[in-house]
């Protein structure tokens, strides 16, 4: 059976992972948090358990922490475009409970308590409902762990060790953010949130101990109880924490207008039409021929469409002389040159979905001319909205 504190981590663990699987199906837009923010939560906190290192009087083992209280306060600048960074400080406190270990039955009593300052960025997200807002987000800064607490140890054959660990132990730290935001819409700029933290500070820890005692094989040496200073190392420092918070932005970005009801339908708009010009024998776009292209898919942004139909052409002339031969090569370069602008459309944000290509050789030809001529304004590419 798993340790009790490692099922509880998992379940901690599993509900934001699930809730970010869910929201990146959605197609999201930032929230727009622009400016200075000040926020505060607190809630509830708790340490999977960590690996003691071996001590005085006492075997390796597992240190195991009660469900302790969190608090954080934080100021941040809102970039306007979804990204914001803040400052944070943080305090956790929980009680000591024991020792794990299967060979001693051990009590514990005292607490620890951490408490550190952060550098965190974080990204909001739109979903599309005006009283939701995700983000997540990362941080990275430095904390200490003060600890005063005892453990009182008893084995089989009957010995008992009495252990005091103190002091303080700074570290590294760094943290995993996921959480809710819920708009208060009585009070502009006011957020409640919801929170997850993954916390951590690197290690071994280490704090200053005085045991006192016989259970850890001194008793074999020294010939009875006796007592040791040394020090307790811990590692694998996981915490968790679930809090409920406020943020409030002194400069929140003003709300979207409300929709207009019973707004008339857009007016179709006629179909309009832009001419693309090649060099003989090419299918490059000069670069004339990339601005009008780009004209073309900004006026495309702005009308009332279905279809965007792109029909490449070329003159009568052929660069494979024969009749049938040069029919043929004009038909393959029109369509060439049809397939390039629908490219360039694409790179200028047109969905290739809505474009249909057809190439018509030398057919259809815009100036009339003799057999086997060059002319300029017949090699061309014709764009036409639908």
């Amino acid at each position: 059976m798993k340790p009790r504190c490692i099922l509880l981590a998992q379940t901690l663990l599993s509900a934001p992972l699930a809730a970010g699987l869910l929201l990146s199906a959605f197609s999201a837009h930032a929230q727009p948090v622009q400016g200075l923010y000040i926020a505060g939560e607190g809630g509830g906190t708790l340490n999977q358990d960590q690996r003691v290192r071996s001590t005085p009087n006492f075997p390796d083992g597992r240190d195991r922490w009660k469900a302790g209280a969190v608090g954080i306060g934080s100021v941040g600048w809102g970039l306007g475009n979804g990204f914001r960074v803040e400052v944070e400080g943080n305090y956790r406190s929980m009680d000591y409970n024991r020792l794990v270990n299967s060979n001693v039955t051990t009590k514990g009593d005292g607490r620890r308590q951490t408490y550190g300052v952060m550098v965190n960025a974080l990204f909001d997200l739109d979903i599309g409902k005006p009283w939701l807002f995700p983000y997540f987000g990362a941080g990275v800064g430095y904390g200490w762990t003060s600890t005063t607490a005892s453990l009182v140890g008893h084995n089989a054959s009957g010995g008992t060790t009495i252990q005091r660990m103190g002091g303080t132990y700074g570290n590294a730290t760094y943290q995993g953010i996921f959480g809710l935001s819920f708009p208060v819409p009585w009070v502009v700029g006011l957020s409640a949130t919801a929170e997850y933290r993954f916390w951590t500070m690197f290690g071994p820890q280490s704090h200053g101990v005085t045991s006192t005692g016989d259970i850890g094989g001194t008793q074999a040496v020294l010939g009875g109880s006796t007592t040791f200073n040394g020090t307790h190392k811990t590692a694998t420092d996981f915490n968790h924490s679930m809090m409920l918070g406020l943020r409030y932005e002194f400069n929140p970005a003003p709300p979207p207008p409300p929709p207009i009801a019973n707004a008339p339908a857009p007016a179709p708009q006629a179909a309009r039409s832009y001419l693309i010009f090649f060099d003989w024998d090419k299918a490059d776009l000069t670069d004339r021929a990339r601005s009008i292209v780009s004209e073309a898919a900004q006026a495309a942004t702005h009308i009332a469409l279905t279809r965007i139909t792109v029909s490449g052409y070329t003159d009568n002339s052929s660069a494979h002389p024969g009749q049938k031969a040069g029919e043929d090569y004009n038909m393959k370069l029109s369509i060439r040159r049809a397939t390039v602008v629908k490219a360039e459309l694409m790179r200028d944000g047109i969905a290739g979905s809505t474009i249909d290509i057809h190439g018509y050789g030398d057919t259809h030809p815009l100036v009339q001319t003799g057999p086997n001529t060059k002319e300029a304004q017949n090699r061309r590419v014709e764009i036409i909205f639908r």
